[in-house]
């Protein structure tokens, strides 16, 4: 039977009118997944690593009693700095953090140059907290730090990590959330025990004498502390898999730097209060734990070690590999780092390159060499990005979301912070740069020879 023009309309199949299917060959992206308190979570997870349970004794040694006024110190230097990178964030929602703010501000060999420098800043900060993994390992099992049971447990650490963040960016942001939310509650736990102790325990203060400090001691102390409030740079790699960046960015830097300061500050007061030769710990919040909590409060407060550089760690493997997949995705790197796994849309090669790179330095390096170069290297990233702000209010650039008062005046202040710092440098350091920059420059000859599809940069 035949149909009127007007019947034929009226029973055509619905899946005649569908849209057709994405073709099986289109591009492969990344999911925003994270919201504020999410990105809040992994900034604190990046900054509150190993620093916190060995750093009170080194700033005592430096500073005795006056050496919480340090970490306040060190706080308003890094809140310079960090509110510079909550302005620059607020103009981006690509991955790549430092090294897009550089790139866009200054151009594609500035760019490539930061991007160096930060990966190297992450590799290393990641070995160290792994080898410092180890060492607080040792304390429950001491064959943990010979050759073959070290190896193990560094492959064991790393490869949990990276397969959690391969099966997709959800589950490494939930990972990310627990770790930060249960160190800020042990170390919260851990001040409230010291003052119970202090106050209603009857426990006596037994404060560090003065120490006779002068400039040399007090930029010392600084730069350990930049290092302690430092790692905020790497939350900023992933924004690509965040829903709102340009917004939460800023709200998750300056939540973040608050929390840190109020802790820092009172553990430092805590251990002071509590040890009578606090330089002389190496193990300060241990020791602390030990004075008004037993040998139980000192094997809790290792277990809280671990589980810190653990958090530590599972926020690098989020952040750092969004940094090589930002580089290729623009040329600067082999296509290969850009690949999105189809399935769990993450970038796997990136992340299986980096837990690799972690695992050979963490096997062959130790604490000290890695946190050594990661300090130093950092400090060059803080400045060019406070360049980048200066930069990018006089260009054509993407309207600031926040934007700071007297923004130029933080810019310089950021600038000269990190300047005095580095003035600290070592001939170790100053050649480890230098190879990073070869290495850099030489990335730059040849990604210019191929510029990427619509790259304007010079």
């Amino acid at each position: 039977m035949r149909l009127s023009p007007a019947l034929r309309l009226r029973y055509t199949p619905r899946f005649h009118l569908a849209e057709p299917a994405p073709k099986t060959n289109s591009p492969v992206t990344l999911l925003r997944t994270m919201g504020r308190w999410t990105l809040a979570a992994l900034v604190l997870n990046s900054i509150i690593g190993s620093g916190v349970f060995g750093l009170p004794s080194l700033i005592a040694k430096e500073l005795g009693s006056a050496s919480p006024w340090a970490y306040l110190v060190a706080a308003a230097g890094v809140g310079v700095i960090m509110a510079c990178f909550a302005e620059v964030a607020s103009r981006f929602r690509q991955a790549g953090g430092p090294y897009l703010y550089a790139r866009e501000a200054f151009g594609r060999f500035a760019g490539i140059q930061m991007g160096w420098l930060a990966w190297l800043v992450r590799i290393t900060a990641a070995a160290a907290n792994a080898n410092l993994f180890v060492l607080y390992m040792a304390e429950f099992w001491p064959r943990a730090d010979h050759p073959g049971p070290r190896f193990l447990i560094l492959v064991l650490l790393l490869g949990a990590l990276a397969m959690v963040n391969l099966r997709g960016v959800g589950t490494a942001a939930g990972l990310s959330n627990l770790f930060a939310v249960v160190k800020v509650v042990t170390l919260l736990l851990f001040i409230a025990a010291g003052g119970w102790f202090l106050f209603f325990a009857g426990g006596a203060p037994v404060f560090q004498a003065p120490v006779t400090a002068g400039s040399r001691q007090w930029l010392e102390a600084v730069l350990l502390l930049v290092y302690a409030y430092g790692g905020f740079e790497a939350a900023l790699l992933p924004m690509s898999e965040a829903r709102d960046p340009q917004r939460d960015a800023p709200f998750a830097l300056l939540t973040a730097l608050a929390t840190c300061t109020v802790i820092y500050t009172l553990i430092q007061l805590v251990v002071l209060a509590t040890l009578d030769n606090a330089a002389a710990s190496t193990r300060p919040l241990a020791d602390a734990a030990r004075a008004f909590l037993g040998a139980t409060g000192a094997s809790l407060v290792a277990l809280a070690a671990l589980f810190s550089v653990y958090g530590y760690l599972a926020s690098a493997m989020l952040n750092a590999p969004r940094l090589t997949y930002a580089f290729a995705e623009r040329g600067d790197f082999p296509s290969l780092f850009a690949a999105v796994h189809r399935r769990f849309r993450t970038p796997h090669v990136s992340i299986l390159v980096f837990a690799v790179l972690v695992l050979a330095l963490a096997s062959q390096g130790s604490f000290r060499w890695n946190a050594t170069l990661s300090a130093v290297a950092r400090l060059f990233t803080y400045a060019l990005v406070c360049g980048a702000l200066i930069a990018l209010r006089r260009k054509d650039a993407p309207a600031a979301v926040f934007r700071l008062p007297a923004g130029a005046v933080f810019g310089t202040l950021g600038i000269l912070f990190s300047a005095v710092l580095a003035l600290r440098m070592g001939p170790t350091e100053v050649l480890i740069l230098a190879v990073t920059t070869a290495v850099a420059l030489a990335n730059w000859l040849w990604a210019r020879s191929r510029p990427a599809p619509g790259d304007t940069s010079p």
